[in-house]
C-alpha cells in the first residue's frame, strides 16, 4: 500500500480517494458474498455514474419511480468501495445495485458468475487546464483512464457485462433505457418507461435532491474547494471550451496511441440544441 499524496491512497496499483475509501472492504473483497441478481455499475470517476445510478434505481424499484419511497440514490446504489453511509450490504434488499470505480482485477471474484450483471459506463475523457498531464499519468483517483477502459474491455468475456456510453445515453435516452431493461431482463410498461426517461433527464436530476448528491457532498463528505455543483453541465464536447489547439492535438495523439486496438467508439461532440 502506497500513500502517494495527501488525497490518494494506492493499493495494488490503483488510486483511491484516501479520505473516503473503506479499506476493510477492499482488502477483504474476495470474501464478499455475491447474489445472483446483484447489479454493478462500473465507471471511471465523473463518467455518468450518478446518472446511471438514477436510471437503474428508476428501472428496478417502483417506489423510486413513483416517488413513494424517500431513498436517495447513494443509499439505493451505494459506492461499493467507499460506502460513505456505512450501509450493511448483507441487509440490502434484492436486487442490490452497487456503484464502483474499481478496475477489473480488484472486483469480487464472484462477479465472474455469468448471472451477475455488470454495466460498464464509458465517457470520452474531459480534462481541464493544469490537470491534463496529471490525468494522463494516472495520478488521480481512478488511476489511468486508458487502463480502466482497456482492462474492462479486454476482460469482457469473463463477465456478464454490457457497455454503455454517456454520449449514447445523451443522444437517445429512451433507447438507452430500453436497452438497459433488456439487459436486466426487466419488463416495464410504456408508462413506466416514460416515467424513467422523464425523471432521468439531466435537468430533472440536477433539481432532485434525492438524485443529485449536493446535500451529501456539502454536509457529509465536504469539498476541498469551491468547484461548483457536483453535477456540472451534462453536455458532450465541453472540452472545446477549455482545450487549446496544441492541447487538443497532444491529447489526440496520446489517445490514439493508447486506444488504437480497442474498437470502442466515442462521440467527442454533439449538437444538443
Amino acid at each position: 500500500m502506497d500513500n502517494k499524496n495527501e488525497y490518494l491512497l494506492n493499493f495494488k496499483g490503483y488510486n483511491f480517494e484516501k479520505s473516503l475509501v473503506k479499506m476493510q472492504i477492499v482488502e477483504n473483497i474476495e470474501d464478499f458474498e455475491i447474489r445472483d441478481d446483484d447489479i454493478f455499475i462500473v465507471t471511471y470517476p465523473k463518467s455518468g455514474t450518478i446518472w446511471t445510478q438514477q436510471i437503474l434505481s428508476l428501472i428496478c424499484f417502483e417506489g423510486h419511480r413513483n416517488r413513494t419511497e424517500n431513498l436517495v440514490t447513494v443509499d439505493r446504489a451505494p459506492f461499493f468501495e467507499y460506502n460513505i453511509r456505512n450501509i450493511d450490504y448483507a441487509k440490502m434488499p434484492s436486487p442490490r445495485i452497487f456503484s464502483t470505480h474499481l478496475p477489473y482485477y480488484l472486483i469480487p471474484s464472484g462477479l465472474k458468475d455469468k448471472k451477475i450483471k455488470l454495466m460498464v459506463v464509458l465517457q470520452a475523457p474531459d480534462t481541464l487546464e493544469g490537470y491534463i498531464q496529471t490525468f494522463l499519468d494516472g495520478n488521480v483517483v481512478g488511476s489511468r483512464w486508458f487502463d480502466h477502459i482497456k482492462g474492462w474491455y479486454e476482460h469482457r468475456h469473463d463477465f456478464n457485462i454490457m457497455f454503455m456510453s454517456f454520449e449514447d445515453m445523451k443522444k437517445d435516452l429512451r433507447s438507452s433505457v430500453l436497452k438497459i431493461c433488456t439487459f436486466l431482463e426487466k419488463e416495464l410498461s410504456e408508462e413506466d418507461v416514460d416515467a424513467v426517461v422523464r425523471q432521468a433527464t439531466f435537468q430533472n436530476m440536477k433539481n432532485d435532491p434525492q438524485a443529485n448528491y449536493e446535500q451529501i457532498i456539502k454536509h457529509e463528505i465536504g469539498t476541498r474547494n469551491d468547484a461548483g455543483s457536483f453535477l456540472r453541465k451534462g453536455t458532450v464536447g465541453d472540452w472545446k471550451n477549455h482545450f487549446t489547439v496544441d492541447q487538443s492535438e497532444k491529447f489526440d495523439k496520446i489517445f490514439h496511441m493508447n486506444m488504437k486496438n480497442i474498437p470502442l467508439k466515442f462521440i467527442w461532440s454533439m449538437n444538443e440544441e
